[in-house]
Protein backbone atom coordinates (compact mmCIF):
# COMPACT_ATOMS: atom_id res chain seq x y z
CA UNK A 1 0.00 0.00 0.00
CA UNK A 2 3.02 2.50 0.80
CA UNK A 3 5.98 2.17 -1.77
CA UNK A 4 8.18 3.89 0.70
CA UNK A 5 8.16 0.56 2.54
CA UNK A 6 9.52 -1.36 -0.27
CA UNK A 7 13.19 -0.61 0.29
CA UNK A 8 12.64 -2.10 4.39
CA UNK A 9 10.78 -5.13 2.87
CA UNK A 10 13.38 -5.49 0.41
CA UNK A 11 16.23 -5.60 3.25
CA UNK A 12 14.38 -8.00 5.28
CA UNK A 13 14.00 -10.45 2.42
CA UNK A 14 17.51 -10.43 2.07
CA UNK A 15 18.82 -10.48 6.24
CA UNK A 16 18.87 -13.53 8.10
CA UNK A 17 15.29 -12.96 9.64
CA UNK A 18 13.99 -13.59 6.25
CA UNK A 19 11.94 -16.46 7.13
CA UNK A 20 10.46 -15.39 9.99
CA UNK A 21 9.23 -12.41 8.04
CA UNK A 22 7.89 -14.44 5.31
CA UNK A 23 5.83 -16.60 8.25
CA UNK A 24 4.64 -13.55 9.93
CA UNK A 25 4.00 -12.21 6.13
CA UNK A 26 1.72 -15.22 5.70
CA UNK A 27 -0.01 -14.59 8.62
CA UNK A 28 -1.11 -11.28 7.98
CA UNK A 29 -2.45 -12.18 4.72
CA UNK A 30 -4.43 -15.04 6.48
CA UNK A 31 -5.94 -12.31 8.99
CA UNK A 32 -6.49 -9.51 5.88
CA UNK A 33 -8.30 -12.55 4.31
CA UNK A 34 -10.18 -13.85 6.91
CA UNK A 35 -11.58 -10.24 7.71
CA UNK A 36 -12.31 -9.67 4.12
CA UNK A 37 -14.64 -12.72 3.99
CA UNK A 38 -15.81 -11.53 7.54
CA UNK A 39 -16.98 -7.90 5.54
CA UNK A 40 -18.21 -9.29 2.56
CA UNK A 41 -20.95 -11.28 4.39
CA UNK A 42 -22.45 -7.94 5.20
CA UNK A 43 -23.23 -7.10 1.75
CA UNK A 44 -26.77 -7.08 0.38
CA UNK A 45 -27.39 -8.75 -3.61
CA UNK A 46 -27.02 -6.27 -6.15
CA UNK A 47 -30.93 -6.39 -7.27
CA UNK A 48 -31.44 -5.05 -3.81
CA UNK A 49 -28.90 -2.22 -3.82
CA UNK A 50 -30.41 -0.97 -6.80
CA UNK A 51 -34.00 -1.29 -5.47
CA UNK A 52 -32.71 0.90 -2.63
CA UNK A 53 -31.07 3.67 -4.42
CA UNK A 54 -30.50 7.01 -3.08
CA UNK A 55 -33.83 8.60 -4.38
CA UNK A 56 -34.92 11.71 -5.46
CA UNK A 57 -38.34 13.28 -6.68
CA UNK A 58 -37.67 14.42 -9.90
CA UNK A 59 -40.74 16.11 -10.51
CA UNK A 60 -39.36 18.88 -7.72
CA UNK A 61 -36.23 18.74 -7.58
CA UNK A 62 -34.44 22.01 -9.32
CA UNK A 63 -31.93 21.36 -12.74
CA UNK A 64 -30.25 24.02 -13.54
CA UNK A 65 -29.38 24.25 -17.46
CA UNK A 66 -25.74 25.26 -17.97
CA UNK A 67 -24.56 28.69 -20.20
CA UNK A 68 -22.86 26.11 -22.72
CA UNK A 69 -22.65 22.73 -23.92
CA UNK A 70 -19.47 20.90 -24.99
CA UNK A 71 -15.76 22.13 -24.07
CA UNK A 72 -13.90 25.16 -23.04
CA UNK A 73 -10.44 25.23 -22.75
CA UNK A 74 -7.84 27.82 -20.47
CA UNK A 75 -4.08 28.22 -21.17
CA UNK A 76 -1.44 29.50 -19.24
CA UNK A 77 -3.31 30.86 -16.69
CA UNK A 78 -2.07 33.37 -14.42
CA UNK A 79 -0.46 31.57 -11.06
CA UNK A 80 -1.21 34.29 -8.33
CA UNK A 81 -5.04 34.29 -9.40
CA UNK A 82 -4.76 30.30 -8.36
CA UNK A 83 -2.82 30.72 -5.50
CA UNK A 84 -5.52 32.23 -3.79
CA UNK A 85 -7.51 29.04 -3.78
CA UNK A 86 -4.87 27.44 -2.22
CA UNK A 87 -5.53 24.94 0.80
CA UNK A 88 -2.11 24.38 2.58
CA UNK A 89 -3.24 21.90 4.95
CA UNK A 90 -2.85 18.85 2.96
CA UNK A 91 1.21 20.80 2.28
CA UNK A 92 1.84 20.46 5.66
CA UNK A 93 1.18 16.08 5.26
CA UNK A 94 3.56 16.19 2.55
CA UNK A 95 6.57 16.75 5.27
CA UNK A 96 4.71 14.77 7.44
CA UNK A 97 3.44 17.74 10.05
CA UNK A 98 -0.17 16.72 11.57
CA UNK A 99 -2.61 20.12 11.59
CA UNK A 100 -4.95 21.85 9.54
CA UNK A 101 -3.74 25.83 8.37
CA UNK A 102 -3.43 28.35 9.79
CA UNK A 103 -3.42 26.87 13.33
CA UNK A 104 -0.42 24.24 12.63
CA UNK A 105 1.49 27.64 12.89
CA UNK A 106 1.24 28.20 16.18
CA UNK A 107 1.01 24.34 17.31
CA UNK A 108 3.32 23.53 20.07
CA UNK A 109 5.01 20.80 18.76
CA UNK A 110 5.20 21.43 15.05
CA UNK A 111 4.44 25.15 15.00
CA UNK A 112 7.93 26.64 14.29
CA UNK A 113 9.09 23.41 11.65
CA UNK A 114 5.56 24.55 9.99
CA UNK A 115 6.82 28.04 10.14
CA UNK A 116 10.03 27.60 8.51
CA UNK A 117 8.38 25.28 5.69
CA UNK A 118 5.42 27.78 4.95
CA UNK A 119 7.74 31.19 4.59
CA UNK A 120 9.98 28.87 2.03
CA UNK A 121 7.11 27.39 -0.17
CA UNK A 122 5.48 31.09 -0.90
CA UNK A 123 9.72 32.69 -0.99
CA UNK A 124 9.33 29.61 -3.85
CA UNK A 125 6.06 30.39 -5.08
CA UNK A 126 6.85 34.38 -5.53
CA UNK A 127 9.93 32.99 -7.73
CA UNK A 128 7.56 30.72 -9.50
CA UNK A 129 5.06 33.07 -9.77
CA UNK A 130 7.40 35.93 -11.09
CA UNK A 131 8.91 33.75 -13.20
CA UNK A 132 6.57 31.66 -15.17
CA UNK A 133 8.44 29.17 -14.21
CA UNK A 134 5.07 26.63 -14.65
CA UNK A 135 2.32 26.37 -16.65
CA UNK A 136 -1.41 25.79 -15.77
CA UNK A 137 -3.73 24.98 -18.09
CA UNK A 138 -7.13 23.72 -17.66
CA UNK A 139 -10.63 22.64 -19.47
CA UNK A 140 -13.70 21.81 -18.55
CA UNK A 141 -17.49 21.18 -20.30
CA UNK A 142 -21.37 20.13 -19.85
CA UNK A 143 -23.05 17.69 -21.57
CA UNK A 144 -26.48 16.78 -21.74
CA UNK A 145 -27.47 13.70 -19.50
CA UNK A 146 -29.62 11.28 -18.42
CA UNK A 147 -29.11 8.06 -16.05
CA UNK A 148 -29.97 4.66 -16.64
CA UNK A 149 -29.31 2.18 -13.50
CA UNK A 150 -25.74 2.75 -12.97
CA UNK A 151 -24.81 4.29 -16.08
CA UNK A 152 -25.04 8.27 -17.53
CA UNK A 153 -25.65 8.22 -21.00
CA UNK A 154 -24.15 11.77 -22.69
CA UNK A 155 -25.81 13.23 -25.62
CA UNK A 156 -23.92 15.01 -28.10
CA UNK A 157 -26.51 18.04 -27.89
CA UNK A 158 -29.53 19.54 -26.63
CA UNK A 159 -31.70 17.46 -28.95
CA UNK A 160 -30.53 14.05 -26.72
CA UNK A 161 -31.30 12.21 -29.95
CA UNK A 162 -27.62 10.95 -30.44
CA UNK A 163 -25.53 9.27 -27.35
CA UNK A 164 -22.10 10.85 -27.59
CA UNK A 165 -20.81 7.88 -24.88
CA UNK A 166 -21.54 6.61 -21.35
CA UNK A 167 -19.54 6.32 -17.64
CA UNK A 168 -19.88 3.32 -16.06
CA UNK A 169 -20.56 3.98 -11.89
CA UNK A 170 -20.56 1.17 -9.29
CA UNK A 171 -23.01 1.02 -6.31
CA UNK A 172 -22.68 0.53 -2.75
CA UNK A 173 -23.39 -2.66 -1.13
CA UNK A 174 -21.96 -2.71 2.36
CA UNK A 175 -24.81 -2.76 5.02
CA UNK A 176 -23.85 0.48 7.32
CA UNK A 177 -25.51 1.29 10.44
CA UNK A 178 -28.57 3.36 10.20
CA UNK A 179 -28.16 3.40 6.38
CA UNK A 180 -31.20 4.29 4.18
CA UNK A 181 -29.76 3.61 0.61
CA UNK A 182 -26.81 1.98 -1.59
CA UNK A 183 -25.61 4.99 -3.51
CA UNK A 184 -24.17 5.08 -7.05
CA UNK A 185 -23.08 8.56 -8.71
CA UNK A 186 -25.86 8.05 -11.52
CA UNK A 187 -28.38 8.47 -8.97
CA UNK A 188 -27.72 12.28 -8.99
CA UNK A 189 -28.66 12.29 -12.62
CA UNK A 190 -32.25 12.42 -13.78
CA UNK A 191 -33.43 8.63 -14.61
CA UNK A 192 -34.72 8.32 -18.86
CA UNK A 193 -38.11 7.53 -17.32
CA UNK A 194 -37.99 10.83 -15.44
CA UNK A 195 -38.12 13.19 -18.68
CA UNK A 196 -35.91 15.76 -16.89
CA UNK A 197 -33.33 17.61 -18.85
CA UNK A 198 -30.04 17.26 -16.96
CA UNK A 199 -26.31 17.64 -17.92
CA UNK A 200 -23.24 16.64 -16.10
CA UNK A 201 -19.88 18.07 -16.21
CA UNK A 202 -16.19 17.05 -16.17
CA UNK A 203 -12.97 18.71 -16.04
CA UNK A 204 -8.85 18.29 -16.23
CA UNK A 205 -6.27 20.49 -14.89
CA UNK A 206 -2.89 21.16 -14.32
CA UNK A 207 -0.37 23.13 -13.19
CA UNK A 208 2.66 20.56 -13.31
CA UNK A 209 4.12 21.97 -16.38
CA UNK A 210 7.41 22.58 -16.05
CA UNK A 211 7.35 21.18 -12.51
CA UNK A 212 9.73 17.88 -12.94
CA UNK A 213 12.62 20.08 -15.25
CA UNK A 214 12.55 22.86 -12.14
CA UNK A 215 13.07 19.78 -9.73
CA UNK A 216 15.70 18.34 -11.67
CA UNK A 217 17.68 21.51 -12.32
CA UNK A 218 17.35 21.74 -7.68
CA UNK A 219 18.41 18.07 -7.74
CA UNK A 220 21.45 18.84 -10.30
CA UNK A 221 22.68 21.28 -7.61
CA UNK A 222 22.24 18.52 -4.91
CA UNK A 223 18.91 20.84 -3.39
CA UNK A 224 16.65 17.65 -2.59
CA UNK A 225 14.64 19.79 -0.24
CA UNK A 226 14.18 22.76 -2.48
CA UNK A 227 13.02 19.42 -5.16
CA UNK A 228 10.41 18.01 -3.34
CA UNK A 229 9.17 21.47 -2.44
CA UNK A 230 8.35 22.46 -6.05
CA UNK A 231 5.98 19.19 -6.52
CA UNK A 232 4.78 19.93 -3.86
CA UNK A 233 3.85 23.29 -4.69
CA UNK A 234 2.88 22.28 -7.68
CA UNK A 235 0.47 20.13 -6.35
CA UNK A 236 -1.00 22.49 -4.29
CA UNK A 237 -1.53 24.53 -7.34
CA UNK A 238 -3.06 22.35 -9.50
CA UNK A 239 -5.92 21.43 -6.64
CA UNK A 240 -6.32 25.04 -6.31
CA UNK A 241 -7.00 25.41 -10.03
CA UNK A 242 -9.68 22.99 -9.60
CA UNK A 243 -11.41 25.14 -6.84
CA UNK A 244 -10.98 28.00 -8.83
CA UNK A 245 -12.44 26.06 -12.02
CA UNK A 246 -15.43 24.22 -10.04
CA UNK A 247 -16.46 27.89 -9.10
CA UNK A 248 -16.39 29.31 -12.12
CA UNK A 249 -18.43 26.14 -13.16
CA UNK A 250 -20.57 26.55 -10.82
CA UNK A 251 -21.06 30.34 -11.82
CA UNK A 252 -21.73 28.86 -15.72
CA UNK A 253 -24.30 26.35 -14.02
CA UNK A 254 -25.60 29.09 -13.30
CA UNK A 255 -26.46 28.09 -9.39
CA UNK A 256 -23.38 29.48 -8.54
CA UNK A 257 -23.64 32.79 -9.30
CA UNK A 258 -25.47 33.63 -6.00
CA UNK A 259 -22.82 31.72 -3.49
CA UNK A 260 -20.52 34.47 -2.44
CA UNK A 261 -18.15 32.29 -0.87
CA UNK A 262 -15.09 32.80 1.24
CA UNK A 263 -11.95 31.07 0.63
CA UNK A 264 -12.66 28.66 3.64
CA UNK A 265 -16.17 28.26 2.76
CA UNK A 266 -14.54 26.90 -0.47
CA UNK A 267 -12.40 24.33 1.53
CA UNK A 268 -14.94 23.34 3.59
CA UNK A 269 -17.14 22.84 0.17
CA UNK A 270 -20.53 24.70 1.39
CA UNK A 271 -21.05 25.29 -1.90
CA UNK A 272 -23.99 22.80 -3.81
CA UNK A 273 -22.51 19.97 -6.41
CA UNK A 274 -19.69 17.77 -5.64
CA UNK A 275 -16.67 16.75 -8.27
CA UNK A 276 -15.59 13.58 -7.53
CA UNK A 277 -12.82 11.73 -9.34
CA UNK A 278 -11.86 8.39 -11.03
CA UNK A 279 -9.85 6.25 -8.74
CA UNK A 280 -11.58 7.66 -5.52
CA UNK A 281 -13.95 6.03 -3.36
CA UNK A 282 -17.01 7.28 -5.06
CA UNK A 283 -15.52 6.36 -8.36
CA UNK A 284 -12.84 3.56 -7.96
CA UNK A 285 -12.74 2.58 -11.18
CA UNK A 286 -10.07 4.45 -13.05
CA UNK A 287 -10.67 3.27 -16.61
CA UNK A 288 -13.38 6.18 -16.46
CA UNK A 289 -10.56 8.73 -17.08
CA UNK A 290 -10.07 7.43 -20.56
CA UNK A 291 -14.12 8.30 -21.29
CA UNK A 292 -13.39 11.55 -19.61
CA UNK A 293 -10.24 12.58 -21.12
CA UNK A 294 -11.79 11.50 -24.54
CA UNK A 295 -14.39 13.76 -24.23
CA UNK A 296 -12.60 16.90 -22.56
CA UNK A 297 -9.84 16.22 -25.08
CA UNK A 298 -7.73 16.95 -22.09
CA UNK A 299 -4.42 15.55 -23.88
CA UNK A 300 -4.68 18.11 -26.83
CA UNK A 301 -6.02 21.00 -24.66
CA UNK A 302 -4.19 20.76 -21.81
CA UNK A 303 -0.88 18.46 -21.67
CA UNK A 304 -1.67 16.09 -19.48
CA UNK A 305 -0.95 12.70 -20.58
CA UNK A 306 -2.76 9.20 -19.33
CA UNK A 307 -0.38 6.24 -18.39
CA UNK A 308 -1.16 2.65 -19.18
CA UNK A 309 -2.15 2.38 -15.47
CA UNK A 310 -4.25 5.50 -16.09
CA UNK A 311 -2.18 7.53 -13.73
CA UNK A 312 -1.98 11.37 -15.04
CA UNK A 313 1.17 12.94 -15.75
CA UNK A 314 2.16 15.41 -14.89
CA UNK A 315 1.54 14.84 -11.48
CA UNK A 316 0.26 17.73 -10.39
CA UNK A 317 -2.72 17.19 -12.47
CA UNK A 318 -6.49 16.74 -11.22
CA UNK A 319 -9.49 15.53 -13.52
CA UNK A 320 -12.90 14.35 -12.27
CA UNK A 321 -16.76 15.13 -13.02
CA UNK A 322 -19.14 17.53 -11.88
CA UNK A 323 -22.94 16.91 -10.31
CA UNK A 324 -25.01 19.69 -9.74
CA UNK A 325 -27.37 18.10 -8.15
CA UNK A 326 -28.44 19.94 -4.61
CA UNK A 327 -28.38 16.81 -2.66
CA UNK A 328 -24.90 15.22 -4.22
CA UNK A 329 -22.49 14.32 -1.16
CA UNK A 330 -19.35 12.08 -1.48
CA UNK A 331 -19.13 8.04 -0.53
CA UNK A 332 -17.46 5.52 -0.69
CA UNK A 333 -18.06 1.98 -2.56
CA UNK A 334 -15.63 0.36 -1.08
CA UNK A 335 -17.06 -3.36 -1.19
CA UNK A 336 -19.22 -4.98 -3.70
CA UNK A 337 -20.52 -8.47 -4.95
CA UNK A 338 -20.03 -10.42 -8.04
CA UNK A 339 -23.09 -10.12 -9.51
CA UNK A 340 -22.39 -6.24 -9.98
Amino acid sequence: LDASRSVNVVERLLSDERDEFIASNDETQTQLAESFRSRTQKLVPYAEALQKRFATDWRTVPIDQPSFTGTRVLKDIPLDEIRLYIDWSPFFSTWELKGKYPKILSDKVVGTQAKELYVDANAMLDEIVLNRSLVANAVYGFWPATSDRDDVILYTDKARTTELTRLHFLRQQWERKGQKDYRSLADYIAPIESAREDYIGGFAVTAGIGANELAAHYKEQLDDYKAIMVQAIADRLAEALAEMLHQRARYDWGFGRQEGLSKEDLIAEKYRGIRPAAGYPACPDHTEKRTLFDLLDAEKNTGIELTSSYAMTPGASVSGLYFGHPEARYFTVERMTRDQ
